[in-house]
């Protein structure tokens, strides 16, 4: 059973950067995806990026290409997510899932099945 740990989140100032990391424990298979998603106050919670865990390709939602970036540690079962040029519109609990969506799938957070407790990103103007 994988479990996941997130850190790194905290106060930055707009054009800022911060990283999150996740932390997997538990086997993680080649079929797996680990993604990143993030709900501000009031709204529904948005795909952000993810990583598959076979060939190590990465996905963006489309405000965030450029500007943010998911890697994982070379041996390690952590991925992070380096955020930079932050906008207050960034502001959010940051969570990390593990899932097997298809390609197709990948954005939607019914297709995770493990999530992480979250970490809350606040960025000020």
């Amino acid at each position: 059973q994988v479990q996941l740990v997130e850190a790194g989140g905290g106060l930055a100032q707009a054009g800022g950067s911060l990283t999150l990391s996740c932390a997997a424990t538990g086997q993680m298979y080649s079929g797996y995806t680990l993604a990143w998603f993030r709900q501000a106050p009031g709204k529904d919670r948005e795909f952000v990026a993810a990583f598959r865990w076979a060939g190590g390709r990465t996905y963006y939602a489309d405000s965030m290409k450029g500007r943010f970036t998911i890697s994982k540690d070379n041996g390690k079962n952590t991925v992070h997510l380096q955020m930079n040029s932050l906008e207050v519109e960034d502001t959010a609990v940051y969570y990390c899932a593990v899932g097997r969506p298809i390609l197709s799938s990948l954005r939607f957070e019914s297709s995770y099945s493990t999530w992480g407790q979250g970490t809350q990103v606040t960025v000020s103007s």
